[in-house]
């Protein structure tokens, strides 16, 4: 079994007694439940959009995958910030910055361009920094079809990143997963 592959403590004892496909996917429950409420609750709290649809996948690699590197917490922070950027760098360059979104406006070439825009430079930047996150597709749509566009709506997106993250962090680490504190090996 490879070091990214193996189990700890409370992980490995839902393996142990469950099996590994039911071991797995009550973590994974149980893990991705908490983790979401915490970041729903903080959204509620602050009445901010911190709580948004590319922290399913997001979650979803830190607990089905937390020892590989699209999974660390430098992969993460890094991704959902060039996905962000990225997003408001397609919105300006289609002059859609302070356009209405595209459940609004629906379907426009400009919209295309930014969408197409938005994904192709935010994989090439992340692969160019060695911080692939595939969430983040999904982060640089929901600001470059302008679902969140505005800088204290970006703002938010990231702060539900970092909140997620240090969740999904603390609970592999006390599940007894030692998660890299910064960096996978491999990044």
């Amino acid at each position: 079994m490879t070091a990214q592959n193996e189990r700890h403590r409370l992980h490995g004892r839902l393996v142990e007694s469950l099996g590994e496909r039911w071991g797995e996917a009550l973590y994974t429950f149980a893990c991705c439940l908490l983790a979401i409420v915490l970041s729903g609750v903080a959204a509620y709290a602050a009445k901010q959009p911190l709580l948004f649809p590319s922290l399913g996948p997001t979650a979803l690699l830190f607990f089905e995958r937390p020892m590989d590197a699209p999974s660390s917490p430098r992969n993460a922070l890094i991704g959902h910030a060039v996905a962000i950027g990225a997003g408001a760098f397609s919105l300006a360059v289609f002059g859609l910055s302070n356009d209405p979104s595209i459940l609004v406006e629906n379907v426009t070439s400009a919209r295309i361009g930014a969408g197409a825009l938005s994904v192709a430079l935010t994989g090439a930047v992340l692969l160019l920094l060695r911080a692939s996150h595939p969430p983040t597709g999904a982060t640089t749509l929901i600001v470059s079809l302008g679902f969140l566009q505005t800088p204290p709506e970006m703002a938010a997106l990231m702060v539900g990143v970092v909140i997620l993250t240090v969740v999904g962090w603390i609970v592999n680490r006390a599940a007894g997963i030692p998660v890299p504190l910064w960096s996978a090996e491999k990044s």
